[in-house]
């Protein structure tokens, strides 16, 4: 037994070292090459890990495209979501695209794998009455009540990504002409406008609240949205937060940050915004991701029936 053991594990450890290297290497191409949002870096460095998981002592270079088809499957029995799968064959694609640069692989086995056909998930939209429920929810005996309740505030008058509102810095509030810059993906940049309650909920947290947080750090932080300790309020304390007030009002389980994004559309959409204009706002590259909110809201596809087809 002894003899099979020194040859097993020098095996494991190399391939435990090769994928160790491989993943560092490749997040740094992403990084600096590729020039993608620290989060777009983040999630094809967790996908990657997954990959090797599956990987096990198999090489990368001899495994062929009908091997490769067993992943998405894996991915699959690991009880992730269609969506989750879908990115992780994209992030696979795009490290074997890698590894096919670098003059490791001299075929691409991975660009003959097909993505598995995603089922488009209607979004969790929440009612009017709803929204204003959650909104008013932050009450006075909360310790930051007033910073929970521009956040909130922010959410639903930009639609802004959870990340985007994380790192919503001063220097982008404009609340006296009531809009603000969001920084979406890429670093790309879109103005906002911001409706009179939101400015007002936000200029009261920036009077009564905010300076006490910023003076738990010196010198103070550019951040709009700070925590107890003064740093940057994180993308996952957002996700609690707005998780701890929609339990309190009744809310779906299911309902979360990106909720609130989707309802700022639909709402938009139902009050007879142009779709080009809440792709804007959105700050969507595509329509066609856009577009997933005209089947969400029945209502407006009604009223542009009666109102345009002659036989109504």
């Amino acid at each position: 037994m002894k003899p099979i053991k020194k040859v097993i594990k020098p095996r494991r450890e190399a391939a435990e070292n090769d994928a160790a290297r491989w993943q560092e290497s490749f997040v740094r191409y992403l990084r600096t090459e590729c020039h993608l949002a620290e989060n777009t870096v983040a999630a094809y460095g967790r996908d990657l890990k997954r990959l090797f998981k599956w990987l096990g002592n198999r090489q990368l270079g001899q495994l062929r495209v009908s091997e490769l088809a067993r992943y998405p499957a894996w991915l699959a029995e690991q009880q992730l979501a269609p969506k989750s799968v879908v990115r992780h064959v994209a992030s696979l694609k795009v490290f074997f695209r890698y590894l096919q640069l670098e003059g490791v692989l001299a075929e691409n086995e991975a660009e003959l794998l097909g993505s598995p056909k995603l089922w488009q998930r209607v979004p969790e939209v929440m009612s009017p009455l709803q929204v204003d429920q959650l909104l008013g929810a932050p009450r006075r005996s909360d310790g930051l009540w007033m910073r929970d309740r521009a956040l909130l505030e922010l959410l639903y008058a930009t639609g802004c990504r959870v990340s985007e509102l994380s790192n919503l810095a001063l220097r982008d509030l404009h609340l006296a002409e009531r809009y603000c810059i969001c920084r979406g993906k890429g670093d790309k940049q879109r103005i906002v406008p911001l409706g009179r309650r939101a400015v007002e909920a936000v200029e009261r947290y920036l009077r009564e609240e905010r300076g006490k947080l910023a003076g738990h750090r010196s010198p103070t932080p550019g951040w709009v949205l700070l925590s107890t300790r003064g740093d940057r309020l994180r993308r996952e304390r957002i996700w609690e937060l707005l998780k701890r007030y929609a339990a309190r009002v009744g809310a779906s389980p299911e309902v979360s940050p990106h909720s609130l994004r989707h309802s700022f559309a639909t709402h938009l959409l139902a009050g007879g915004a142009d779709l080009r204009q809440v792709q804007e706002l959105l700050g969507h590259a595509s329509i066609a991701t856009t577009q997933i909110y005209t089947h969400v809201d029945h209502t407006r596809l009604k009223k542009v029936h009666q109102s345009f087809h002659p036989r109504a």
